[in-house]
């Protein structure tokens, strides 16, 4: 059985369908295929235990782009974004812990409560990324420029992105240029005293990383979560789903669940459509891949079709996984000693850089953490139905948990990282234990056979420096491939990962202009 289309879109995660949605606006003929039952991806919600719904396996949609949302008019299909990020909670084992929102003026209070100095530089530091946020996010939302056979609109556009930088006056661009390759830890310490302070701010640049605040490199991804992160989407991934869903079909996109690639057919080094399992042939002139660029290079394409250089490149991309994700069903919102009136939507645990940096250093010899760092969302704040009437939900995202476990994964360490999570949750919230009436693990191992991710990451690839500058190769830095039509249009690609849009859109639109 053959089927031709325009374009073929492997995987039905947030980057996939947003490049569909794209791509079939401009009249092109889109199918997007899923190996999974159901779309979404990391995106995607489940039942893990009765009557207790997951909110997906990423849960910040601060990062979504609203160029997207505008392109897309997704509002018109349900989409509500949050004027603002929530405050993030950072409680302490003898104290009161930190309420800290983003707005320094509803953040002066609580700093005051710890440092009257650190409040007044938290407007400072606030008003430095207000002005140089722009400039990143241009970098973040274009297409990286093609460096070796640039054409006039690329060159131009990277001039641009130069002259927005000198724009931003000689301090503030040479303050950049200098901050960029630091670590996270001395950074912050340049602008805060308060160890809560700095662990709080910290606590982005180095989830589902191989960093810990003092390894080189980690203030990059500080600069970059604060440069993208807005207002999230009310209703949490699944409501993005639902509003990518519902405009890529109004659009004309086929969406095939179920239907796994089991390679792709090349001729003469063109893409001619993808083979499915069970011998079903789909013709295309062009397959977009949202799927990591491992599984696409080493395990869809034809043994030895790739050049040995861009091979090697691939094979050498790094994706360790050291993130784990756990789900609590509670039976109510355990109170927390240090604030017991207090039900904050978003909890980060680490009180100081070196808890941080501690519970970094045994994934480096393949260990677990004895206190991992846990990023943690009560969804049910927003939406109780994800849990019966009163009841909630913790997702929780677990650092550090490496997908190379000495002895490797199995229902023993498992139950050893559950252990270690709520004991280090039980610690700020000593009804926890009582309140647990269910729960699910999920370790790097388990992400990546249940949602295909190499080396079970997150981001389809580590945020490292190299990485992030050149992703994930420089072969498909700019979403093409050595395979004539085929594209990357995942979170392996520019920007990154995490729930963003932004690689799919991007991809599509480098699509639209080859």
């Amino acid at each position: 059985m053959s089927k031709k289309h325009d374009v073929i879109v492997i995987g039905a995660g947030h980057n996939g369908l947003t490049a569909a949605a794209f791509l079939a606006q401009k009249g092109k003929r889109v199918m997007v295929v899923e190996r999974r039952e159901v779309i979404g991806g990391l995106a995607a919600g489940h039942e893990f235990h009765p009557g207790y719904r997951s909110t997906g396996i990423l849960h910040d949609t601060a990062g979504v782009r609203r160029w997207v949302v505008d392109g897309l008019r997704l509002e018109e299909h349900g989409l509500t974004i949050h004027p603002a990020p929530p405050p993030v909670f950072v409680p302490q084992r003898d104290g009161s812990g930190l309420q800290l929102w983003r707005d320094p003026d509803a953040a002066a209070q609580e700093l005051s409560l710890h440092s009257a100095r650190d409040a007044d530089r938290y407007r400072e530091y606030r008003a430095f990324l207000h002005r140089v946020a722009p400039v990143i996010r241009r970098l973040l939302d274009r297409p990286p420029p093609e460096i070796f056979e640039s054409r006039f609109g690329d060159l131009f556009d990277l001039g641009r992105s130069a002259l927005a930088l000198r724009m931003l006056g000689k301090r503030d661009m040479m303050e950049v240029l200098r901050i960029v390759p630091m670590c996270v830890a001395d950074y912050l310490g340049e602008w805060f005293d308060t160890e809560l302070v700095k662990a709080a701010l910290a606590g982005p640049a180095i989830y589902s990383t191989w960093t810990g605040p003092w390894s080189p490199g980690s203030n990059l991804n500080l600069l970059r979560d604060e440069a993208q992160s807005a207002g999230p989407v009310k209703g949490g991934p699944q409501a993005l789903i639902a509003a990518l869903e519902r405009a890529a079909e109004a659009l004309g996109v086929e969406i095939r669940t179920g239907t796994e690639v089991e390679r792709l057919e090349l001729r003469h080094n063109k893409v001619a459509g993808i083979r499915l399992r069970g011998g079903d042939l789909l013709e295309a002139t062009t397959v977009a891949a949202s799927c990591d660029p491992k599984h696409l290079f080493l395990e869809l394409l034809p043994s030895g079709s790739s050049p040995r250089q861009s091979e090697r490149n691939i094979v050498n991309y790094r994706a360790r996984g050291t993130t784990a994700k756990v789900n609590l069903a509670l039976s109510g919102y355990p109170k927390l000693a240090g604030r017991p009136d207090l039900t904050p939507a978003v909890i980060r645990t680490g009180e100081t850089i070196d808890e941080l940096e501690r519970a970094f250093d045994p994934v480096k010899y393949g260990q677990l953490s004895e206190e991992p760092v846990l990023d943690i969302q009560v969804p049910t704040i927003e939406s109780p139905e994800l849990a019966p009437a009163g009841h909630h939900v913790f997702s929780i995202l677990v650092s550090f948990a490496p997908y190379d476990l000495k002895g490797g994964w199995n229902v023993e360490r498992k139950a050893e990282l559950y252990q270690r999570v709520v004991a280090g949750l039980a610690r700020y919230a000593p009804d926890l234990e009582a309140a647990i009436v269910g729960s699910e693990v999920l370790s790097p191992a388990d992400l990546e056979s249940r949602y295909g991710l190499s080396g079970g990451h997150l981001h389809h690839g580590e945020h490292s420096t190299d990485q992030l500058v050149v992703r994930p190769t420089p072969e498909c830095a700019r979403y093409g491939t050595p395979f004539e039509g085929l594209f990357v249009c995942g979170s392996g690609s520019h920007p990154g990962g995490g729930i963003t849009c932004a690689p799919g859109a991007l991809a599509a639109r480098t699509m639209l202009r080859s």
